[in-house]
């Protein structure tokens, strides 16, 4: 079985295990994968700010470090760092050899792919600059529409799927209908099953980043 290790950088476990399971529907035990769910020991249960975001990276560092040294470490072929900051992705990189994919980034190639104007749709309004500040790093600025966010409170939505979804519903309408967006990211792990449950309701692409991140470490395996 190919290994790949799926970081959280929050310390939510129940956030890991919900991604780590739609994680495992791209990268498929049938096709010989096994997602490897791995928590971050220190942190909020929710990045909602850029002062935990950054502080998140030396946490996903420790993270693999852990992994790698532990029971199932020799057998890790590639990392996926699932927090839509892609924190400690490049430090991550220059640690190990091994394939590393922060999900942001691979959402944002997917969302961008033949030249396409896309939005983000998401709802941490801390993190708005850093998301910007991505989007421009990696070289999307000229197809970026611009990002919408989900009125209230981020923790509170996080304990309301519902209520989340329709919020995040709305914002990708706005990307769609008053910025132009050919296809919208739904921009964070923990909104991973949003993400999965609003990908048929509009006329562009909803993209979730944990799979477009899955989908990364298969090509980059050689396995896609």
């Amino acid at each position: 079985m190919t290994v790949v290790a799926l970081i959280n950088p929050n310390t939510a476990q129940a956030t890991t295990d919900m991604m780590a399971t739609i994680a495992r529907r791209t990268l498929r035990p049938e096709d010989g994968y096994e997602v490897l769910g791995v928590t971050v020991t220190e942190g909020p249960s929710m990045l909602v700010t850029e002062d935990v975001l950054r502080a998140a990276g030396p946490q996903v560092l420790d993270a693999a470090r852990r992994t790698l040294a532990g029971p199932e470490g020799a057998r890790v072929e590639a990392f996926v760092v699932s927090a839509f900051g892609d924190p400690g992705v490049e430090e991550l990189r220059a640690l190990t050899d091994l394939p590393v994919v922060g999900i942001a980034e691979a959402a944002m190639a997917e969302a961008a792919a033949d030249g396409r104007r896309f939005g983000i749709a998401t709802t941490t309004p801390g993190l708005a600059a850093a998301i910007e500040a991505r989007v421009e790093h990696l070289g999307h600025s000229a197809r970026y529409t611009g990002i919408r966010l989900t009125p209230g409170d981020p923790l509170h939505l996080a304990s309301t799927p519902e209520e989340m979804r329709e919020r995040l519903a709305e914002a990708v309408e706005a990307c769609v209908t008053e910025d132009g967006a050919e296809a919208v990211i739904i921009g964070g792990g923990p909104l991973g099953e949003a993400a999965q449950a609003l990908r048929d309701r509009f006329p562009v692409p909803v993209i979730g980043p944990i799979p477009a991140a899955c989908e990364e470490v298969r090509r980059a395996l050689g396995r896609s």
